[in-house]
């Protein structure tokens, strides 16, 4: 997979399983990877395989889960993360 060492700032770069931590790895691109690194993620793992992990995810940001909702066509009340933020009451949510 082509991504950038510093996506991974926090972790040994060269000590990632990539199929073992598929999770931290989409979500980290996700969240701050550019496109090409998103196209690389999605050859890697496949749209099914990220579906599913998005799916389960605990906390996305507003703009990363629209995204995800629109590019792999998830509806929002099975993602995970939208159902837990629906049940905290937030007085100024923008």
């Amino acid at each position: 997979m082509n991504l950038r060492p510093s996506l991974f700032w926090d972790t040994d770069y060269a000590s990632i399983n990539w199929e073992h931590h598929a999770k931290y790895v989409i979500e980290r691109v996700l969240h701050r990877g550019t496109w090409e690194e998103f196209k690389s993620m999605l050859a890697f793992y496949g749209q099914e395989r990220i579906t599913a992990v998005i799916k389960r995810l605990r906390y996305m940001d507003k703009r990363v889960m629209h995204f995800c909702r629109v590019y792999f066509n998830i509806p929002l009340n099975e993602m995970r993360c939208y159902n837990i933020k629906q049940s905290k009451i937030v007085h100024w949510d923008y």
